[in-house]
């Protein structure tokens, strides 16, 4: 019973998600062909309820589920892995219609084709993991 808040979260996350049209692949294709603006507008509200907190985690020093502190760490300044990276990813969520978290949103809702979506997106995960060390980082 440990769990139940993160379950209940990811249920609240999947509701809003699906109530949002965020789910929706032709609200997906707008956004990619500059035709709307409410998908920027969901995540530009994601990005500013990000910042807010991490700014609340850093002002009062929160801790984690394991009562340690929560650390950021910056980034590394080289820019080529995050425009590769993004570009990756951004391919994938145009193509497929749907980033990681609506993913398994449309498989909650019934779109069991997304199964295959997610199977691709773990084992483009694993093989990153195998050859992680062979990549100019």
């Amino acid at each position: 019973m440990k769990g139940i808040k993160f379950i209940l979260t990811g249920i609240l996350f999947g509701i809003v998600m699906a109530k949002s049209e965020a789910i929706s692949w032709y609200r997906i294709q707008e956004m990619f062909r500059f035709q709307s603006f409410h998908m920027y507008g969901i995540i530009g509200t994601a990005v500013v309820i990000g910042l807010i907190t991490v700014y609340l985690i850093k002002k009062f020093k929160l801790k984690d589920i394991q009562s340690e502190q929560i650390i950021f760490h910056d980034k590394d300044k080289s820019w080529k892995r995050y425009l590769i990276g993004g570009v990756i990813f951004g391919l994938g969520w145009a193509l497929t219609g749907a980033c990681p978290g609506p993913m398994f949103v449309n498989i909650g809702y019934g779109y069991w084709s997304m199964g295959i979506v997610v199977l691709g997106a773990l084992l483009g995960t694993y093989i990153y993991g195998v050859i992680k060390n062979k990549l100019p980082h």
